[in-house]
């Protein structure tokens, strides 16, 4: 997804501006979302309608759904907010704002009054040529990116992601030269930053639970997009410092500090989840017998503080597959027959 927005002056053709770059992009075949700002209250259904009735009584979500669908929320959002839940709604390609001149996003300008470090482009709404739009719209194209926390690039020369926006934006840096993130995390509204690793480890956990389930009683034929929801997650996180061992078909698996975190973490809350014994120091597991990554006839071991830890099937089948999964987020060159782990804190 790539964002853009466009900025200016009051009564200097910023809406027409918008729709004009929204036609353009839709018409060279891209799905395109949208987001208008404004200082005012905006009310997207008029008084005594039935969805206006509902918000009076006291709603603090109204949608209303009919040949469209509308969302009418009871407060202002931040804009990283708004961004992550399009991402949710639809798949789209470009999103184009109107307004927002606050934010860290590419910027078309329609009043030099407004121009800052993230503008890319001054235009004059009310003289601009198709062909103007035409060349306006290539530049978004080069210039846009997605989220800015979400952006990722361990070759490029630069650490954090606002130095990547700001290189996108210049021209020096592509989009295509960034990770390819597929997985986005947003906790308690605030958008969260995942590395190609990180991004990975977590799709293809959490695809290595779902494998387990039997989707097709909820009429899912093939695994798509996977949205997950954690209402509460009420457990302060509580990263361990502990000695992790991986061996893969008998050879060591040297890992480094943060990996050593990542899969030292992940195999404590598998543990946790299956609530074995109080205060576990140490944790074994073993798993045997894989065949082209199919786990369902590998077999499984499980020690804790050295004492055997019996479960049954689908539990067994659930933490197969996830560590599994998790082992290979570190991109193993050899196939996998055989895991051992060892997590001591």
């Amino acid at each position: 997804m790539k964002i853009v927005s466009i900025v200016g002056r009051k009564n200097t053709g910023k809406t027409s501006l918008t729709v004009k770059v929204i036609e353009e992009l839709t018409k060279r075949g891209y799905k395109v979302g949208s987001i208008k700002h404004s200082h005012h209250t905006m009310e997207m259904d008029k008084e005594n309608t039935d969805t206006w009735k509902h918000k009076q009584a006291g709603s603090e979500v109204v949608v209303g759904i009919g040949s469209t669908t509308f969302f009418n929320v009871r407060k202002e959002m931040d804009l990283n907010r708004l961004l992550f839940l399009i991402k949710h709604l639809d798949d789209v390609d470009f999103v184009v704002i109107e307004g927002f001149k606050r934010y860290n996003y590419p910027k078309i300008i329609t009043s030099p009054e407004v121009r800052d470090e993230y503008t890319i482009k001054e235009v004059n709404s009310f003289t601009i040529d198709q062909k103007g739009v035409e060349e306006l719209v290539d530049l978004i194209e080069e210039r846009g990116h997605d989220i800015v926390d979400t952006l990722f690039a361990n070759n490029c020369g630069f650490n954090d992601s606002e130095n990547i926006a700001r290189e996108i934006r210049k021209g020096n840096l592509s989009v295509d030269d960034l990770d390819d993130v597929e997985s986005y995390l947003s906790i308690d509204g605030n958008v969260v930053g995942l590395n190609r690793f990180v991004s990975d480890y977590l799709k293809q956990s959490v695809i290595g639970v779902i494998s387990t389930l039997n989707l097709e009683e909820f009429n899912v034929e093939k695994i798509g997009k996977i949205e997950l929801i954690i209402p509460s997650a009420e457990t302060k996180p509580n990263p361990i410092d502990a000695k992790c061992n991986v061996l893969i078909n008998g050879k060591n698996l040297e890992l480094n500090e943060f990996a050593t975190k990542i899969v030292s973490n992940s195999i404590k809350a598998m543990i946790n989840s299956i609530k074995t014994e109080d205060n576990v120091k140490t944790i074994d597991i073993t798993i045997t017998d894989i065949e082209y990554g199919e786990m369902e006839n590998s077999k499984i071991a499980i020690k804790t503080n050295g004492h055997d830890v019996e479960i049954n099937k689908f539990t067994s089948g659930i933490l197969k597959e996830t560590i599994y999964a998790v082992i290979n987020s570190l991109k193993i060159d050899e196939e996998i027959k055989e895991i051992v782990i060892r997590v001591e804190e």
